[in-house]
């Protein structure tokens, strides 16, 4: 495999926490004061990105000032990830990135929309075009 290919195949994933990670609970008081539920199937996706070498990045709402309390939770529930970006505003989130001259015809920017609460299960998840 060349540099270029092997560049290729390694994945930057920027997932949602709250409604795509663990159980939408609404409030900040609510998510401080309840345990977080993991929803079906983040647990396997999140085993399977690591054995790939994908850099996950997590996303979130949630202030900064939970930073502490959103990490200890997402190691409690047995979570990896690389980054966490907190005090995002609610609404669309895009990622846009640039074309590589050499591999003209390959998506760099994809989007993956889930129901809210509804995890990650199943092969049709995991076998995703966007996400193996």
């Amino acid at each position: 495999m060349t540099q270029i290919d092997h560049a290729i195949h390694i994945k930057t994933i920027f997932c949602d926490l709250d409604g795509c990670v663990f159980k939408h609970q609404g409030d900040i008081g609510a998510i401080m004061s309840n345990s977080c539920e993991l929803l079906p199937g983040v647990k396997e996706a999140f085993k399977q990105w690591g054995h790939k070498g994908y850099t996950l990045v997590i996303t979130t709402g949630r202030p900064g000032s939970m930073r502490k309390t959103t990490e200890d939770q997402m190691r409690k529930a047995g979570l990896w990830w690389n980054h966490l970006i907190m005090d995002l505003p609610r609404g669309p989130r895009m990622v846009i990135n640039d074309v590589k001259p050499e591999r003209k015809g390959v998506d760099t920017a994809l989007c993956v929309n889930l129901e809210r609460n509804k995890g990650m299960e199943g092969d049709e998840f995991l076998k995703c075009r966007y996400l193996s």
